[in-house]
């Protein structure tokens, strides 16, 4: 029978997690512990509610009815559940795994192999014992069953140990965490800015947003990135939210820090001239101090420009102004007024002074596409992606191969992190900040709810995969900066 590391076991979310052992072996004790309650299909609390009691045996046979359909339903939506009864019985535990396999989702069973004797002490501790001849019969059938066990098809059969449910991202990461600790992975962390909104209000936003860069500054994050939007996007919130525009944000960040580096994320190479764009990055990295980032990418949002009455040019369109953007910054940024003709853009007159104080002003490109992928490894200094792991390492692939006759773009990652202290935390956390409707376990999933050690896992895993630098929004950052120490500690590790 397969056994656990003496640390943290994480399985993926959502599982079927089926605990099978006698009476008076832990199962309900060790599973309270470990897994929210919501979670726990318990068939003593089922006989407790069709019947007088747990103790209510004349109950058994409507409970055990009513699990199994409380089962079928959860399974069937795909929901973390966790099985707390005897599981002695082969028939049953046949089709919880059926469901399970039918529903894609993984198996494991947790097996309680607690010694007869201690089993039959803590009975007689019991307030309400099991019968002696019931504890009994249940022991000889576990002698039967654990050897059953390994036959049955399972993903793992577990010993009840440090066990937890957490979003798939951070299992995938546990092999990343095991390595060495002599060669540590080097990665650089930026925070970014998605949203404004605060319960203060839009007085003291100034304020706020000081508040965060410089403690940001202070927790070790080696960038501040702002959306460059002019109202606050559908995945982010709702369109009449408080949005500041990004490079007068990205002015006043300058003045409030000292250190950290500032930048775009990205710009839509639509919204503005680009050769005025090019003055206003140049601008900006002068008045930091040389700390400037300028990303730039293929514009999305085309609800944005028919509000402000920009015109929203086909992909193709869009492609070709990205190119000639790419090719025209660092123009303008050189030395001369040179002229620049692109495939669309034509600017007699490079003029830009003052220029950048660094010699070179990084461009970064944002997005995941090939194509848009071929342009930063032509073009651009930095590439930011999304996806897990597996994704990244391909497309550090992609980026390595298609340079031609130059360094390949630094990779660069975003996501969303919500970290708690621990496991508790983090689940006070999804509880708090999920949309009323939706499903704990897929919110977490959706801002990657860990704890500090989840994420320095994930992180680390992403750094092996060709990532140099990690870029995170914050969903519980708002008048609270805590969010931002919690980050710290994952940022130390690195």
């Amino acid at each position: 029978m397969a056994s656990i590391e003496a640390d943290e076991r994480k399985l993926p979310s959502p599982c079927v997690v089926v605990l099978v052992g006698p009476g008076a072996a832990g199962k309900s004790t060790w599973a309270a512990e470990r897994f929210a309650a919501d979670l726990i299909v318990s068939s003593d609390r089922l006989r407790a509610l069709v019947g007088a009691g747990e103790d209510d045996l004349a109950a058994s046979t409507d409970a055990f009815a009513l699990l199994e359909e409380v089962v079928r339903q959860r399974i069937g939506r795909g929901l973390t559940t966790v099985i707390d009864t005897l599981g002695l019985d082969r028939e049953r535990r046949r089709n919880w795994l059926g469901l399970a396999r039918e529903h894609g989702m993984p198996c494991v069973a947790v097996a309680f192999d607690t010694p007869a004797d201690e089993c039959r002490r803590r009975n007689r501790e019991r307030a309400k014992r099991i019968p002696a001849d019931v504890l009994s019969s249940q022991l000889k059938s576990w002698s039967a069953v654990k050897k059953e066990l390994p036959e049955e098809g399972y993903d793992e059969i577990l010993r009840p140990a440090a066990i937890r449910v957490v979003p798939a991202v951070f299992v995938e990461a546990t092999e990343a965490a095991r390595r060495p600790e002599e060669a540590p992975a080097k990665l650089k962390f930026g925070l970014q800015l998605s949203s404004y909104t605060h319960k203060a209000g839009r007085k003291t936003t100034g304020e706020w947003i000081r508040e965060v860069a410089t403690k940001a500054e202070a927790a070790g994050f080696d960038g501040i990135y702002v959306m460059d939007h002019f109202r606050q996007i559908p995945q982010v919130g709702r369109a009449w939210e408080d949005f500041l525009e990004s490079w007068t944000t990205l002015a006043y960040l300058a003045a409030c820090t000292e250190r950290i580096r500032l930048g775009t994320l990205v710009t839509g190479i639509t919204y503005r001239n680009v050769a005025h764009l090019g003055k206003i990055a140049a601008t900006l990295d002068v008045l930091s101090g040389g700390r400037a980032v300028c990303g730039v990418g293929l514009a999305w949002f085309e609800a944005e420009h028919k509000a402000y009455g920009w015109a929203f040019p086909p992909v193709g369109e869009r492609y070709e102004l990205l190119e000639d953007a790419l090719q025209l910054l660092p123009a303008i940024w050189g030395p001369g007024n040179k002229p620049f003709r692109g495939k669309v853009l034509d600017v007699p007159d490079t003029t830009c002074y003052p220029r950048p104080l660094q010699e070179h002003l990084p461009i970064l490109v944002g997005g995941s596409g090939q194509r848009t992928l071929r342009l930063a490894a032509r073009y651009a200094d930095a590439a930011n992606v999304f996806g897990d792991a597996g994704q990244v390492r391909q497309r550090a692939e992609y980026l390595k191969k298609h340079s031609v006759d130059r360094e390949p773009p630094t990779l660069t990652h975003l996501s969303t992190a919500l970290v708690g202290k621990d496991h508790r935390h983090v689940d006070e956390l999804v509880e708090r900040l999920r949309p009323r409707n939706q499903d704990p376990a897929r919110y977490a999933a959706t801002v990657n709810a860990g704890t500090v050690a989840d994420h320095i896992d994930r992180f680390r895993h992403l750094a092996e995969a060709g990532a140099a630098e990690v870029m995170i929004s914050l969903p519980d950052l708002d008048d609270d900066l805590t969010p931002i120490d919690t980050l710290a500690e994952v940022i130390a590790a690195f």
